[in-house]
């Protein structure tokens, strides 16, 4: 998987842009100064660069040490300090009641198993109390064809999400169609849902 994401980051620029996802935008009365979070999947870093110029303590992980060595550039250019790791998300030691909030967008390249297994890491690394914000496509998501996974069993349904965390508190979980334009990977009519959930 290493070597697909350290090609497709290997582009001039940015591929999702360099602005913070609008999903994250639209959440940010729930952050907390101080507050650690984890951002998943992180890519070239427009989504942790942002919550730490929020004042959030943020660890950055992602498997492409291209979209790392690109990330760490975008925070040295917006005066921030991020914890930046490179880790294959499926062996990664995730911890236990570690992070204050854990941000999650797009972060759909795990087929059925393996987002089971990653679903189960985040629970359990989130503290009591802590917020999971996601943002994904849905299946509708492959008629438009404007970014995400090729493959249907990847992406997420309302039912999906409401199965998995219903032992959750969930604050927020939507399902709608809306342009988006996040560097020249997301760029058009989307499929989107959005979820917060509380532990």
């Amino acid at each position: 998987m290493n070597n697909i994401w350290d090609e497709r980051y290997a582009m001039d620029g940015y591929l999702f842009g360099t602005q913070a996802n609008a999903f994250l935008l639209s959440q940010q009365a729930l952050l907390k100064q101080g507050a650690y979070c984890l951002a998943v999947a992180d890519g070239e870093g427009r989504n942790g660069v942002w919550l730490a110029e929020r004042g959030l303590r943020v660890l950055s992980v992602d498997s492409s040490a291209v979209a790392v060595n690109k990330a760490r550039t975008l925070a040295q250019q917006r005066g921030v300090k991020v914890d930046f790791e490179l880790a294959d998300l499926l062996q990664w030691d995730w911890g236990e009641n570690r992070f204050d909030v854990v941000v999650a967008i797009f972060i759909q390249f795990a087929g059925p198993e393996q987002r089971k297994q990653m679903f189960a890491d985040i629970k359990r690394c989130i503290k009591p109390g802590g917020l999971l914000l996601l943002q994904g496509y849905t299946p509708r998501q492959l008629e438009y064809g404007t970014g995400g996974p090729s493959q249907a069993e990847n992406l997420y349904t309302e039912a999906l999400l409401r199965d998995i965390f219903s032992d959750w508190e969930i604050l927020h979980l939507r399902v709608h169609d809306d342009f988006i334009s996040e560097g020249s990977a997301h760029h058009g009519m989307s499929a989107l849902i959005d979820m917060v959930a509380r532990v």
